[in-house]
């Protein structure tokens, strides 16, 4: 298995101290970078490991914080942070690009070559940076079929792969369209998959915490959307030596 190296970065966004997880592939040059974002509750070990499997591939990875440190196992709590956030663009936006600094701040990223990918509110961030007109190679989805303000899709300068579960109450069918329209309309060049039975957060294993209507894991469909990003990835930003 190839060596990596990890370590926490702290950095100041949206009014709180920020612990992302980097996470470096071996070696010594400059590489592609992958922004990851994390699902609502925040960051947990899990979306670590994320960043660590890029790291592997050969990706310089950040996997970032939305809470300052926080992972919330109370459903409630989490919305009550999550639902203000999701309203606000330039919210997302900030947290985004305070991360994106830290990314490119690394030795190690080629600043050139950086895409995004993000879950749940993460991916929301991810996509925010898009229709801010960030220079990404890539953004990368899953359960994040959210639209922005009118016309701005329209700065966005990469491919965008979302995918969604078919069962998932939160990205419903009428979501999907709302979020497919946006891309067509603003020429980007866009790809939906989504994965029959699925629900939300089909893609995170099972967590000891409440259990919520509507999210569920389905571990075929997880390893299937994580090989999809991957794959998104390859072509869009190939790592090189």
């Amino acid at each position: 298995m190839t060596t990596i190296t990890t370590r926490t970065v702290t950095y100041p966004a949206d009014g709180l101290t920020m612990k992302g997880h980097l996470a470096l592939p071996a070696g010594a040059g400059s590489r592609s970078a992958v922004l990851i974002g994390p699902e609502g509750p925040g960051l947990n070990d899990f979306q670590r490991r994320r960043a660590d499997a890029l790291a592997e591939l050969g990706y310089v990875a950040l996997a970032f914080d939305l809470h300052g440190g926080r992972w919330f196992t109370d459903p409630q709590e989490m919305l009550a942070r999550v639902t203000p956030l999701l309203a606000d663009p330039d919210r997302m936006r900030d947290i985004g690009h305070a991360a994106l600094d830290v990314l490119r701040a690394e030795p190690r990223t080629d600043p050139d070559r950086i895409g995004a990918i993000g879950y749940g509110t993460g991916g929301a961030v991810a996509l925010e940076l898009g229709r801010d007109g960030v220079d990404l190679r890539a953004i990368g989805t899953v359960n994040a079929l959210t639209t922005g303000r009118p016309g701005e899709a329209a700065r966005i300068r990469c491919p965008v792969w979302a995918g969604v579960g078919s069962e998932d109450p939160i990205m419903p069918p009428a979501q999907r369209d709302a979020f497919t329209a946006e891309m067509q309309a603003a020429g980007v060049d866009w790809r939906l998959v989504v994965y029959g039975g699925a629900l939300h957060a089909f893609h995170h294993p099972p967590v000891d915490q409440a259990v919520v209507p509507g999210v569920g894991h389905h571990p075929q469909h997880a390893q299937r959307a994580w090989r999809d990003i991957v794959d998104l990835l390859t072509e869009c930003l190939p790592v090189t030596e």
